[in-house]
């Protein structure tokens, strides 16, 4: 059993997706094992979005993720990540395949309203970033 974790970043927050964010998820036979909203420090946001430090769009990234309350979740399931990631669609959206979640959602390659991990070592160093193995059920 494989885990990954979700964010539905302030945009999918704002416009109300949490319940259509979890259903596509479940629908798919994924998981939900930890669940919390939260909002982010700028040092939080900072920290968790640290590869990116060097990127042209650091600050604006960390800008938009402290800029209202996210739902972050530990999703479970086999090969959770790639289909996690296939739900999600492509980061810009205009890109995204049609019936995926930023296709669908996302009116910026940025405020694309979700974030997933991409692979099992940055799935182990998100989740531990969110949560402690106490929060997790499964």
């Amino acid at each position: 059993m494989e885990r990954t974790l979700s964010i539905i970043k302030p945009d999918g927050v704002k416009k109300n997706l949490i319940g259509e964010v979890i259903k596509r998820f479940q629908d798919q036979g994924i998981t939900v094992a930890a669940i919390k909203m939260m909002q982010l420090t700028q040092k939080q946001a900072e920290g968790f979005y640290a590869v990116h430090k060097e990127r042209p769009f650091f600050n604006s990234l960390t800008d938009f993720m402290t800029s209202g309350p996210i739902v972050v979740m530990v999703l479970e399931g086999e090969d959770v990540i790639a289909r996690n990631r296939k739900l999600m669609g492509a980061t810009n959206f205009k890109e995204a395949d049609e019936g995926t979640i930023r296709r669908d959602f996302a009116t910026d390659i940025e405020q694309n309203v979700v974030h997933g991990s991409d692979a099992p070592e940055t799935a182990a160093f998100e989740i531990g970033y969110f949560f402690n193995s106490m929060e997790i059920v499964g």
